[in-house]
């Protein structure tokens, strides 16, 4: 695959729209900054490299994505540390976003090139990152399919985005959630392991369902036997059972997330005992009714560490211990907070300061 690598076209806004914005109470993806950053997979290349103000797109109806959903995205963050701006494993997010375009039978992009773009483009909206512990600018790279065509075969054409928006938290309290032992996220073999649009509109209807039960979220099990524990709506999801930190294993119908991934190799740096294996729900449940499991929280860019306060399973409601007693995951969550802002010393390279 050729690229072409000329410098990246800016066009500034006229009319910044960061005074409109209240940052003491931001809503989570309600608010856009000034600039986005595009390009277009045009005759095996990625040309028109540009950032340009924040805008509405136009597009043809018979574009391919809206009809057979070639889509992938991405999510990670940038945090303010005095006045600097940091990002935590963007590198990383872009590798999974090539991971999934070629799920999804789509080009890959230029890791280098899209990591100078996002530098480029955090430089320009520095001003958008928030200041504030729970606050942070969310970014969202995400690639679509463009070709003008109704037929079932892989677009030709695709368009790379990268847009940003100030954010608070995700969840504003601990989550009560339910295990879904009904309806299937995904199986192996499919695109469960691929961050594609397709996989979250497939989850919306159960958990609405679940919504109107009075649960934040579901956790998915396994397609075939709805024996074992998979993944949560938002996040991966982890267990603190007899001192040990247990977590599904990559299954192929599991997303490998970045914050799950860093929430292990901390804690095995930390000297916890960790397990990547098939979860029971048996297992778990066992482990509610005899007292034995300790803590639950979900984990992802969005929310970060997701304290569970309430699991419930055929229709019993298990509480779990208070968050306050939690040692592992408020540990770990205020650890990830000062690292993120440069506050705790980057062993592993996660962090990039954006020049």
């Amino acid at each position: 695959m050729s690229t072409d690598i000329a410098q990246i076209k800016i066009e500034k806004t006229q009319h910044s729209r960061i005074n409109e914005v209240d940052f003491e109470n931001i809503k989570f993806g309600r608010e856009f900054s000034d600039h986005m950053f595009s390009m277009d997979y045009i005759d095996g290349a990625w040309r028109n490299l540009e950032i340009k103000p924040y805008q509405d797109l136009t597009f043809s109806p018979a574009m391919s994505a809206l009809h057979y959903g070639q889509s992938i995205f991405e999510g990670l963050k940038a945090y303010r540390s005095g006045d600097k701006v940091l990002t935590f494993r963007a590198k990383d997010n872009f590798a999974r976003m090539n991971r999934s375009a070629k799920r999804m039978c789509i080009p890959q992009i230029p890791e280098d090139l899209v990591m100078d773009a996002l530098n480029t483009l955090l430089s320009l909206d520095k001003k958008w990152v928030p200041t504030g512990e729970q606050n942070s600018l969310y970014i969202r790279p995400f690639l679509f399919a463009t070709d003008e065509y109704v037929g079932i075969k892989p677009s030709a054409t695709y368009k790379f985005i990268i847009f940003t928006c100030p954010v608070g938290n995700y969840y504003s309290e601990p989550l009560r959630v339910k295990i879904e032992t009904d309806y299937t996220r995904a199986i192996p073999g499919g695109v469960g392991e691929a961050k594609c649009a397709g996989n979250y509109a497939a989850s919306l209807y159960p958990a609405k369902l679940a919504q109107e039960q009075g649960f934040h979220q579901l956790v998915w099990t396994d397609a075939k036997e709805h024996k074992y524990i998979e993944e949560s709506g938002t996040m991966n999801i982890m267990f603190v059972i007899d001192g040990k930190l247990i977590t599904p294993s990559l299954s192929g119908a599991i997303l490998p997330g970045i914050t799950r991934h860093s929430v292990l190799e901390i804690a095995k740096d930390w000297g916890m005992q960790v397990e990547e294996r098939q979860v029971s729900v048996e297992e778990v449940v066992l482990a509610a009714q005899e007292g034995r499991l300790e803590e639950a929280f979900g984990a992802g860019t969005a929310a970060t560490i997701a304290q569970i306060a309430e699991i419930s399973h055929n229709d019993i409601n298990y509480k779990l211990p208070a968050i306050e007693s939690r040692k592992f995951s408020n540990k770990v969550y205020d650890f990830l907070n000062d690292f993120k802002r440069g506050r705790e010393e980057d062993k592993w390279g996660w962090i990039e300061t954006i020049k």
